[in-house]
């Protein structure tokens, strides 16, 4: 039991423990700014010119990212980024790192 809560404090402290899409959904306002990591599985690529992008699926809940690095679509991910709100696009991940 004691190796597991060292295990589980020290993924805190590198910061590995994704936050669910949902969450981010139901409390955007929460997360704006914040740095975060979520996972899933890559859809829907695009790039518009310097615009590009994807939507990050996981489970019933979505959330675009917006990222120069465009992974293969249906590969699963994990995404560093910040959360951010445009008035079109709505709250989306910046994508800092994506592994």
């Amino acid at each position: 039991m004691r190796i597991l809560l060292v295990l589980l404090v020290a993924l805190l402290f590198l910061g590995c423990i994704s936050t669910p899409i949902r969450n981010i959904k139901e409390n955007p306002e929460d997360y704006l700014g914040e740095e975060v990591y979520v996972e899933g599985t890559v859809h829907n690529t695009i790039k518009i010119g310097k615009l590009s992008g994807f939507t990050l699926t996981d489970g019933n809940n979505s959330i675009k990212v917006s990222s120069q690095q465009l992974p293969r679509e249906g590969s699963e991910v994990m995404v560093k980024g910040t959360v951010m709100k445009d008035t079109l696009f709505g709250y989306y991940v910046l994508a800092k790192e994506i592994n």
